[in-house]
């Protein structure tokens, strides 16, 4: 690590502890050359998920996008944002702990529908309506006869 008063590139941790949310990792240095000390903090890096798009275009995921459109499906309902915040987070970690990092929208949206069917069965079938591009009040009848 450079020492940020006289450039030497080396120096000795002297302290060492977790922030308080437990993301970082605060070092105490000291400059093996001039002797003075200094803070750094230590974060994982975060490597992106990218959703492939129907089109097979790539963007990187986008809780926010996910969150209006939840938002959308519970316009009028007694839905808690917290709750789909908390939904969004649990979807967040199901898509960081796999192993690729690429997703498809496809799985993305039934993520989003597990979520919401266990939140709101009105919003559930407002999402799946639009995500399943119902075109007929049978396509209605027939999702909410699976609920």
């Amino acid at each position: 690590m450079r020492c940020p008063f006289c450039g030497y590139e080396e120096s000795k941790v002297i302290d060492s502890r977790p922030t308080d949310e437990n993301e970082r990792i605060r070092r105490r240095r000291e400059c093996i050359q001039c002797g003075k000390r200094f803070t750094t903090y230590e974060t994982i890096e975060d490597v992106p998920i990218l959703v492939i798009k129907k089109d097979r275009s790539r963007e990187v995921f986008d809780r926010t996008k996910v969150l209006k459109g939840m938002l959308r499906a519970c316009e009028k309902r007694p839905v808690n944002v917290a709750e789909l915040e908390n939904a969004i987070s649990e979807i967040e970690t199901t898509l960081q702990s796999a192993t690729d990092r690429e997703v498809t929208s496809v799985r993305i949206g039934e993520l989003i529908m597990e979520k919401l069917r266990d939140i709101d069965e009105v919003a559930y079938v407002r999402f799946a309506s639009v995500y399943k591009e119902f075109d007929s009040a049978s396509s209605f009848i027939e999702e909410i006869s699976k609920l």
